[in-house]
């Protein structure tokens, strides 16, 4: 199954940190936060990506056309360099496709754009790129398989410490809670999407807008909620925190989903 992945961001958020680089090359560890979600989705055997590409598209480019497997792999280096054997790999049984599909395109030019290279495929898994998670996608599909639905998404809920308050008519304060307790959920931004999807998008449409808004009346977009981990790279801070998550899991993360 072919995994969209849109790599167009430039990560205003994280100005000062990822100046010359699109969004999803910021490194976590060792690798990008871009390799770790693309090991997420091989680790559960889909390898077929396609890489929507806009803010310094080349860069990513770049970093595929000259990977180097020693980063975080074991080898054997002998004859002074001349011969090395890699105990394990990484990426040699994926397929990527690099599309350039424009600077300042949103997830849905983006998306129409490599509808020529989902020809064939009756479904097909989406990402926004900027987040992980130990979602259990086999369950995701399962559910997503077993519905007439032309798309679904996960629900997560919010990670940030707000509170919310709730008032009375009168001013004063009824309740306060963290966020993190209320019945509130966000997009997660991992999708699952039928290529009927094609047929209900418009030139210059945002994804999750105007098509979305056209499956909610058709009653074909499903919710798939999940409250185990899930984590964006909004800002810097975000970054920090997965930045000790792999810390803490080493080389369990892709396994784990970060």
């Amino acid at each position: 199954m072919k995994v969209v992945l849109f790599c167009g961001g430039a990560g205003m958020r994280l100005r000062g940190y990822a100046d010359d680089i699109p969004k999803p090359m910021v490194q976590i560890g060792t690798r990008p936060i871009l390799w770790h979600l693309m090991k997420y989705y091989a680790h559960f055997g889909h390898k077929d990506f396609i890489l929507c590409l806009g803010y310094k598209g080349n860069v990513i480019k770049d970093y595929f056309l000259h990977y180097d497997e020693a980063v975080s792999n074991d080898f054997v280096w002998t004859q002074g360099g001349k011969q090395i054997r890699y105990l394990n790999r990484d990426i040699d049984d994926w397929t990527i496709t690099f599309a350039e599909t424009g600077p300042t395109a949103n997830l849905g030019e983006r998306l129409k754009t490599v509808e020529p290279h989902l020809q064939g495929e009756e479904v097909f898994l989406a990402n926004y790129g900027d987040g992980l998670s130990d979602l259990p996608l086999p369950s995701m599909l399962d559910e997503f398989y077993k519905s007439r639905a032309i798309g679904s998404l996960l629900l997560v809920q919010p990670t940030r410490s707000f509170d919310i308050v709730e008032s009375e008519s009168c001013g004063f304060v009824k309740d306060i809670f963290p966020l993190q307790r209320s019945d509130f959920w966000i997009n997660g931004g991992f999708f699952i999407l039928r290529n009927e999807i094609f047929q209900h998008m418009e030139c210059g449409e945002e994804l999750i807008r105007e098509p979305f808004r056209r499956l909610i009346d058709k009653r074909a977009l499903m919710a798939y909620k999940y409250t185990g981990f899930w984590q964006c790279m909004d800002t810097f801070k975000d970054k920090q925190l997965l930045e000790e998550l792999n810390q803490s899991f080493g080389t369990r993360m892709d396994t784990r989903a970060i």
